[in-house]
Order: C-alpha cells, then structure tokens, then sequence
C-alpha cells in the first residue's frame, strides 16, 4: 500500500488541503509509531498503523469545512464514513475501517441518532487496538491548529461534549497506550 499516492490521487489539485491532511496525520502517524515502539507487548502492527493513521482523515475533502478548505458538500462529521468508502473502493478494508471508526472515540448508533447524524446504519465503534491506537492519536491533534499538541485536559474536555462514555473510552486507551509509568 502506498499512502503517498492514495493521498496525491484525491488532493494532487488542492495543494493547501493537502498540506493540512498531511501535517494533521503525519503528526498522528508519529504519535501512534512511538507508542508502538514503547509497547511491544502489545503486538501492534506498525506498518498498517502508519498507513491507517496517514489515511484516517482521506474523507475530509468530500465534507463542507470552508476554514481547513474543504469545500464539499457532506457535514463534517461524515468524513470519516466517506473516507471508508473512498478507501474500500480502493480494496483496502481494514484501513477503512479505521477512517469509519475514527471520530471520538467511536460513534455508538444513540449517540449517531441523539444528534441526528446523517450517517447511514453501521458499525462506527473502534474495535482492533489499531483502530484504537489511530483514534486515540488523533485526539490530540487538529487540523485547525496542526503545530499544537492538545493536552489530555482540553481532549477530554472536547470529548466530553457527547458524553462520559467517550471519556472513559479515551481514559482506557491511555491506560493502555500510554500508562504513566512510561
């Protein structure tokens, strides 16, 4: 798999667009590939981690998000479920799965149908502990403000908009990925 050419295939003619997308994941990307290396026992994949993470946001120029120069017309909150078909269209399910299962900390069918989400009926919680690793990453980094590491204070608090369940999610993924000991 090459990620390189999967990200120039879909934003090759928005050089800003693609600037951001790839500054957002390479920073998720790298986030991801530390933990990977200090939690050997794990057993985390680091190849396929680095091509989920480089390619968990390939949706977003399908969403209308005018300040990162998306300009499409799906709502933000899409992105994730447009870049899972992009990307198994593709052939590539495992790496959609990751794109589907990104937002939060997952998107439970209360939480899809409480805020009326127009995402169609599916699984949108993350499962493996790649699709884990990738959406507990990306919660430290946006793509308004790449160069800005968010604190766990500020995720949480961003988190905790939908709900406690998301919190407690991400507060176990840490416990996993990142225990205080290290």
């Amino acid at each position: 798999m090459d990620y390189v050419k999967l990200i120039d295939k879909y934003y090759g003619g928005a050089p800003e667009l693609r600037d951001i997308l790839w500054r957002h994941s390479r920073l998720v990307a790298d986030r991801c590939l530390r933990i990977v290396s200090h939690r050997p026992e794990l057993h985390l994949d680091g190849v396929f981690v680095e091509e989920a993470a480089m390619l968990h946001d390939i949706g977003i120029f399908g969403t209308d998000a005018p300040d990162i120069y998306c300009f499409g017309s799906l709502p933000y909150i899409c992105h994730g479920y447009f870049g899972g078909e992009l990307l198994r269209g593709e052939g590539y399910e495992l790496h959609a799965r990751v794109c589907e299962r990104h937002t939060g900390t997952g998107l439970s069918a209360a939480l899809i149908e409480r805020n009326g989400w127009p995402l169609p009926v599916g699984v949108y919680m993350p499962e493996t502990l790649e699709e884990k690793l990738v959406c507990y990453a990306d919660k430290f980094y946006s793509k308004t403000h790449p160069d800005r590491e968010k604190s766990i204070e500020k995720v949480l608090k961003s988190l905790s908009k939908y709900g406690e369940d998301g919190v407690r999610r991400f507060l176990s993924w840490r416990d996993v990925f990142e225990p205080r000991s290290l």
